[in-house]
């Protein structure tokens, strides 16, 4: 589950390796997750904290009260980006498409399992790396 948040919240690195990838249908995916053009560069710099999470966490054991700290960079840019999509949400980008209320569905989930859930708490604790 941990992997599936990770790549939630950089969805929009992972489309835009996707629509660079596929010069033909690149557009048609950027436009169906991306209906609203300005979404995407921000999309891009909240996804910038589950990348680093992707590199750190091969390096855990070097960093780790940067890896304990990261937990929290992780549900904070989980709730920016269900912030910045609540500002941005109007009902004529739902009728474009529903990604985005479900992608903001999403997102809250996210922060609330990096909140809640306790085995994945103690992934993060520096007392538990001791031992690996």
């Amino acid at each position: 589950m941990f992997w599936l948040v990770l790549i939630l919240q950089a969805r929009t690195w992972i489309v835009l390796v996707f629509a660079g990838a596929s010069r033909q249908q690149g557009n048609a995916l950027l436009t169906l997750f991306y209906p609203d053009q300005q979404g995407f560069y921000p999309g891009l710099a909240f996804g910038l904290v589950a990348a680093v999470a992707f590199l750190l966490s091969g390096r855990r054991q070097q960093f780790p009260r940067l890896w304990a700290a990261w937990r929290w960079a992780l549900v904070a840019a989980a709730v920016f980006t269900a912030v910045w999509q609540l500002q941005q949400f109007s009902y004529t980008l739902l009728q474009q498409s529903p990604v985005p209320l479900i992608l903001l569905i999403f997102d809250l989930l996210s922060a609330l399992w990096l909140l809640a859930d306790r085995r994945l708490r103690d992934c993060f604790r520096t007392e538990n790396m001791a031992g690996e």
